[in-house]
């Protein structure tokens, strides 16, 4: 490795600041974080990485992204986000986000509407594995309770984006949990356990904070409420086979051919379509495999001009054992994630990190997987320029700024979080 010494290189670390430099320079020049595509910023940092370090050849460089992106966990971890994309695509096209919605609005009693937003927030969410298809689903539903039952839209939507970040942190499908998973080194149903007994009574004192805030008033939905529970089968079919450990190309496989078995019977889709259906949504995953290929290549550059060590060289002089290592890889998801407004590539970025530190101080890879999931989920719920705030802000006519003061759930996770790293790390001494 050409990292100069032990202590790394502060230098190698350029391509990274080029990076945010650029994604970050953007987006406040423009107005939008989104008006530099993440691709397009990552694709100049790798060009800068070539560019560094003239000990090494052209081909040599080529030699050493080559191995980084052959690492298996990239590999698995994007034929996951295919075989995820694809099984989306299916369901949805099969009705389930429909019969799903509308499920839980039957099921909901009449003076727990808020609060039960949340609550089939959590359920769409845990399902679809997308906090962007939750909001974009539920908004219209949030702005006519709030309609009639004279509540503040902002309390609403944010009930929304609450239950669409607690799946987005916790559903089997959801991109975050498949790159958390697959860079730290552990099952999916390993770190689910974990991350759920963790976030568990931040749902609850969500639930009870939001019908303590809207309790006093009911609302019935009128309009179409019918739902086809052979159309949610295939959600339920993939969430309990994650569970159980089976593996999850196997789950993700059968969830989609159920999907499409399902849709065709339902009507909902023809034999014509059926490959189709299956093929853009795994289009829809295109991106963020690219990018998780992108940022393999830049990472297996910078480790090895010395950026990585020279990074852990940093973090582990400020570390005083596990409970450290754990509060290191927290604020270390939390900083990437506000730098780069997107969870699942904060994840990819910081995982390599975040599993040095974990193998160095014994930290459980369930464990590290849980908290750069959480911490990143914490981050993107709240930040004024993340996709979920301004996509739910853009539904609504409101401001990000309106909504986050009613933000309980990403709130009460971090402070679940860092309860859980106390605790822990007092029980370990």
């Amino acid at each position: 490795m050409e990292n100069g010494n032990e202590r790394g290189r502060g230098a190698a670390l350029l391509p990274i600041g080029v990076f945010l430099i650029i994604f970050l320079g953007a987006g406040i020049a423009f107005g939008d974080f989104y008006a530099m595509p993440a691709i397009v910023a990552f694709l100049i940092a790798l060009f800068v990485a070539f560019v560094q370090n003239r000990g090494l050849s052209f081909e040599e460089k080529m030699r050493v992204i080559a191995r980084g992106v052959g690492e298996e966990n990239i590999i698995t971890m994007s034929l996951i986000f295919l075989c995820a994309g694809g099984f989306s695509g299916a369901v949805t096209a099969a009705g389930g986000v429909d019969s799903t919605v509308n499920l839980g609005l039957t099921l909901l009693p009449s003076n727990f509407a808020v609060a039960g937003l949340f609550v089939i927030g959590c359920f769409i969410s845990v399902s679809m594995g997308t906090s962007m298809g939750t909001i974009s689903t539920l908004a219209p539903i949030a702005a006519g309770i709030s309609e009639k039952t004279g509540f503040s839209l902002a309390v609403c939507i944010a009930a929304v984006v609450c239950g669409a970040m607690f799946g987005d942190n916790l559903s089997m499908i959801s991109d975050t949990t498949i790159a958390a998973v697959k860079t730290q080194g552990c099952e999916m149903r390993d770190k689910f356990r974990e991350n759920f007994l963790i976030v568990l009574p931040a749902a609850v004192v969500t639930i009870v904070l939001f019908w303590a805030v809207t309790g006093n008033a009911a609302f019935h939905q009128t309009g179409d409420l019918s739902y086809n529970l052979w159309e949610v089968l295939p959600y339920m079919v993939v969430l309990v086979g994650a569970l159980a450990g089976i593996n999850v190309f196997l789950v993700l496989i059968g969830g989609t051919v159920l999907s499409v078995i399902v849709g065709v019977a339902a009507g909902n889709i023809q034999i014509t379509e059926m490959f189709s259906v299956v093929g853009d949504g795994v289009t829809s995953m295109y991106d963020i495999t690219v990018i998780s290929i992108i940022v393999a290549c830049i990472v297996s550059l910078v480790k090895e001009y010395g950026g990585i060590q020279f990074v852990l060289t940093r973090i582990k002089s400020r570390i005083r054992g596990k409970r450290g290592a754990e509060a290191g890889i927290a604020l270390l998801a939390v900083a990437v994630d506000l730098c780069t407004a997107n969870n699942t590539v904060a994840i990819v970025m910081a995982g390599p990190i975040a599993k040095e530190i974990s193998d160095e101080y014994g930290v459980a890879p369930r464990r590290s997987a849980s908290l750069l999931d959480m911490f990143t989920s914490v981050g993107q719920g709240l930040i004024p320029y993340g996709a979920q705030l301004l996509s739910a802000a853009t539904l609504t006519g409101l401001t990000p700024f309106d909504i986050i003061p009613w933000l309980f759930y990403p709130m009460l996770m971090a402070v679940c979080g860092i309860a859980a790293i106390l605790v822990k790390g007092r029980r370990g001494r």
